[in-house]
C-alpha cells in the first residue's frame, strides 16, 4: 500500500492544505486497493501556481546551453528510473508488463529526447530587414494529463514547455498518480531549479479547474476527453488565457481497393486493440472495400479472437483490463448500445473474457454490419473495440472518414504510394499514418475539429509555449 499525501511545490514535498480529501488507487486487473493519493484543492493551486510564478523570471531568461543541460540530466535519471516506472504504469492502469517496459515507460524519454533535438536548433530570434521577431516564454503553464499514457502525455507537455523557458504545474491523473510521483523525483533528482515544475494531484472539478480559471496562468494544455477539453476552455475565457487542447478521437483506417487485405485489416485491429483500446489515435473505424467485406470481416474477428487477453504480469498477456470501473461500464454501455443499434458482434462482445471472473477486462469485440451514423461509429468509446464499414472507393471513404465530429488521426492502406498520399491530403485530420508508418516525434501532433487545437511534438511543440514579440528599430 503506497500513500502519496505530499504534492512537490517550489522544489520540496509539501503537505496538501488542511482537510484534504484522498482517493484510492485501485489496481484494475484485481480491483483491489493498492494506495491513496491525496486531492488537492484551490489553495494547493495558489501556492503551486505562485511557486511557478516567482521562478519564472530567472528560468524565462535562461540560456538555451542551460535548458539543454536541464533536459540531459532528466534523461539519464529518467533512464535510472525506467524499470519503477513501468513497474507504476504496470500496476495502476493494468498495462501488460511487456506494454509497460517497452512502450508506456519509453515514451515519456523518447519525449525528452525529441525536444532536446528540437531545442539544440530552434530560432527564438531571426530578423526581419533591420528588424527583430523574437519568441518568448508565454509564461506560467498548467499541464493537466490523462492516464492513458500517461508518461507520454506528461513529458509531451512538460518537456516543450521547460524547454520554451515557461516554468509549469503539472496535474496528472489521479488514477496514474504512481508514475506521476516517480516523474517528480526524477526532475527533482535532475536539479531542476525550484518552481520550473511543479505537481500536485487532483480531480478536473476542483484542482483543474482551479489551473484553468486562475489569473496568474498563463496558458493550459491539456490532453483528455472532448469534454473536459470544452470546460477548460469554459474556465480560462475570462482571464483570455491561452488553451491548447489534445483531445478526442473516432479515427478511420481506410483499406483501399488495392491493399494487401490480410496485413492491412490484421494490423489495424491489433492497433486499435493496443492498451486496450484506451488509445486517442486508435484506428477505431475500418472502413473496406465492400465486394471483400466480408473476408475483412472474417480476418478481424479471427485476429481478435486470438488476442490473449489476462494476467497483465504475464508476458504473453497483449490485452490487459480497463484502466477503471467507471472506463469498464462506459465500455460495456456502448457495446450493449451497439447491439440495440443493430450491429453484428463477430468477435468478443459484452461482459468479461472467459476465465476472467474479477477485474476490468473487456472482451476484443469487432462490430459488423455498421453504419457510420450509429452512435459506436461516431462516439469515441475508448475501449477494446472496432467498427468495420464497407466502403464504394476511395471518394466513399473519404467522405466516410471525414464524417464525424472528430478530426485526429487517419490510416490508409495502399500498394499505391502515390494513390495513398492523395488520399491523406483530403482527409480532415491532424496527422496520417499510410501502410503502418512509424510514429515521428519530431513531427507535430494534434487534431482538427472537436479533436482539439495546438500541436505538439518537435519545433511546434515548443513554439506552442511562446509568445511573438516584433521589435521594430
Amino acid at each position: 500500500m503506497q500513500t502519496l499525501d505530499t504534492f512537490y511545490i517550489d522544489g520540496k514535498w509539501l503537505t496538501p492544505a488542511p482537510g484534504f480529501a484522498q482517493a484510492d488507487i485501485v489496481n484494475p486487473a484485481t480491483e483491489s486497493v493498492i494506495g491513496q493519493v491525496a486531492m488537492g484543492s484551490a489553495a494547493d493551486v495558489d501556492r503551486a501556481v505562485a511557486a511557478a510564478g516567482g521562478a519564472f523570471p530567472d528560468w524565462s531568461e535562461s540560456t538555451r546551453e542551460q535548458r539543454i543541460a536541464l533536459l540531459e540530466r532528466i534523461i539519464a535519471c529518467y533512464q535510472d528510473r525506467m524499470e519503477d516506472i513501468a513497474q507504476a504504469v504496470h500496476l495502476e492502469i493494468g498495462a501488460p508488463i511487456t506494454l509497460a517496459r517497452n512502450a508506456q515507460a519509453p515514451a515519456g524519454l523518447a519525449q525528452f529526447k525529441a525536444t532536446l533535438d528540437a531545442l539544440r536548433s530552434f530560432a527564438f530570434e531571426s530578423t526581419r530587414g533591420k528588424h527583430v521577431v523574437r519568441r518568448e516564454a508565454i509564461g506560467v503553464a498548467a499541464l493537466i494529463t490523462p492516464w492513458n499514457w500517461p508518461l507520454n502525455q506528461i513529458a509531451a507537455k512538460v518537456a516543450p514547455a521547460i524547454a520554451a523557458g515557461c516554468t509549469v504545474v503539472l496535474k496528472p491523473s489521479e488514477v496514474a498518480a504512481l508514475d506521476a510521483r516517480i516523474f517528480a523525483e526524477v526532475l527533482h533528482e535532475a536539479g531542476t531549479p525550484a518552481g520550473v515544475f511543479n505537481m500536485l494531484y487532483g480531480d478536473g472539478q476542483t484542482v483543474g479547474a482551479a489551473l484553468s480559471s486562475h489569473r496568474d496562468v498563463d496558458m493550459v494544455s491539456i490532453t483528455g476527453s472532448t469534454h473536459a477539453g470544452i470546460q477548460v476552455a469554459v474556465n480560462a475565457a475570462p482571464t483570455v488565457k491561452r488553451v491548447a487542447q489534445e483531445l478526442g478521437g473516432k479515427s478511420a483506417l481506410l483499406v483501399l481497393d488495392d491493399a494487401d487485405l490480410q496485413t492491412a485489416v490484421r494490423s489495424g485491429v491489433l492497433h486499435c486493440m493496443g492498451n486496450s483500446g484506451q488509445t486517442c489515435v486508435a484506428p477505431t473505424r475500418m472502413l473496406v472495400p465492400r465486394r471483400r467485406y466480408d473476408e475483412a470481416v472474417g480476418i478481424a474477428a479471427a485476429t481478435a479472437e486470438a488476442l490473449p487477453v489476462g494476467n497483465p504480469a504475464d508476458p504473453k498477456v497483449a490485452m490487459g483490463p480497463l484502466s477503471s470501473r467507471a472506463q469498464y461500464e462506459r465500455v460495456q454501455g456502448l457495446i450493449a448500445l451497439g447491439m440495440e443499434e443493430g450491429a453484428r458482434v463477430v468477435a468478443g462482445g459484452p461482459g468479461r473474457p472467459e476465465n476472467l471472473e474479477r477485474g476490468f477486462f473487456a472482451r476484443p469485440t469487432v462490430f459488423a454490419d455498421v453504419r457510420n451514423d450509429m452512435a459506436i461509429a461516431q462516439e469515441e468509446i475508448f475501449g477494446p473495440v472496432l467498427v468495420m464499414i464497407p466502403h464504394d472507393g476511395d471518394d466513399d471513404a473519404i467522405a466516410i472518414a471525414n464524417d464525424s465530429p472528430y478530426g485526429l488521426a487517419g490510416y490508409v492502406a495502399s500498394a499505391d504510394g502515390d494513390r495513398a498520399r492523395r488520399v491523406a491530403t483530403r482527409l480532415r485530420v491532424g496527422f496520417v499514418r499510410i501502410n503502418g508508418a512509424p510514429a515521428d516525434l519530431g513531427l507535430p501532433f494534434g487534431g482538427y475539429k472537436q479533436s482539439g487545437n495546438g500541436r505538439e511534438f518537435g519545433p511546434e511543440g515548443i513554439g506552442e509555449y511562446l509568445e511573438i514579440k516584433s521589435i521594430m528599430a
